[in-house]
């Protein structure tokens, strides 16, 4: 198992003026942490990757599409070749960081709904994506960690069935599942049951509180979470998904509305405390 930390709590474009902070993550304890992909070329994440190199930080990658002219599931098929070619592009920005895995909702578009639920075709539309865009990173060694988001922000994949059902339909060994404790805290009868039904599609884990903040301070049901990944035999990331104000922008989109921490260092440490002692009584 290694922790992860993801940098959203402080930007979507990370960068030298973040080393500091990147060491005093990495001197908290952190394996690694989770880059966002949105901007910029191969060149910037190849430097991004020297620097963490440097520090010591392993990483994977995160990215979502909030551009319906990128919809991957649109009618439309140039619509859907924009979201592919996105895709591509953030597959081999990822690459050029040296991580393997890219996750989040990489399925259709942040916050566009249609007023009913995924219907047939767009499924059948979003099988076709998303083995091209699978074909893509299986050519530079990425798998993408496709993710269910709660109904408030998605339609096409709210529970993790839907979406391991899918996952078995795209039948493609680069496209996978990722499990987010906050999602599944909204959208789940029960996050627990879910997860263990579903742990063999599962490449990547976001632990995330349910107001998005501290984790260990909320209501997510964290001895029974930590039991049932060690019980799957999963080993890969738990990393930190946590929201802050610190960027506009970003606050927007995640619905931020009041701070949910004393400081940012409150998270990545309470939290990593948080993970580190949840996986060992879980044994």
């Amino acid at each position: 198992m290694k922790i992860g930390m993801c940098m959203f709590l402080w930007t979507t474009s990370v960068g030298r003026k973040h080393e500091a902070l990147l060491r005093d993550i990495k001197d908290t304890g952190f394996d690694g942490v989770e880059i966002p992909i949105f901007s910029g070329t191969p060149d910037d994440y190849h430097r991004l990757a020297d620097m963490l190199d440097r520090i010591g930080l392993e990483r994977t990658a995160v990215s979502a599409m909030g551009d319906p002219q990128m919809n991957l599931i649109a009618a439309d098929a140039a619509t859907r070749r924009r979201g592919i070619d996105y895709m591509k592009w953030a597959i081999d920005c990822s690459d050029a960081l040296g991580a393997t895995m890219l996750s989040g909702p990489l399925h259709s578009t942040l916050g566009k709904f249609s007023g009913s639920g995924p219907s047939a075709a767009e499924l059948k539309r979003s099988v076709s994506s998303q083995r091209a865009i699978g074909d893509h990173a299986a050519k530079h060694g990425i798998t993408i960690g496709l993710e269910a988001l709660n109904r408030f922000e998605c339609y096409l994949f709210n529970t993790l069935d839907d979406l391991a059902a899918h996952i078995d339909a795209v039948g493609h060994p680069h496209i996978r599942a990722m499990y987010d404790t906050f999602h599944s805290n909204i959208e789940e009868a029960d996050p627990i049951g879910a997860f263990t039904r579903n742990s063999d599609r599962i490449v990547h884990v976001h632990i995330s509180e349910n107001d998005r903040g501290v984790p260990g301070r909320g209501n997510i049901p964290w001895a029974e979470t930590f039991k049932a990944l060690r019980a799957s035999g999963y080993d890969g990331w738990l990393t930190i998904e946590a929201f802050g104000r610190g960027l506009k922008e970003l606050a927007a989109a995640t619905k931020v509305w009041r701070d949910f921490s004393e400081t940012p260092e409150s998270v990545y440490r309470e939290g990593h405390r948080h993970i580190r002692d949840g996986w060992h009584a879980a044994a």
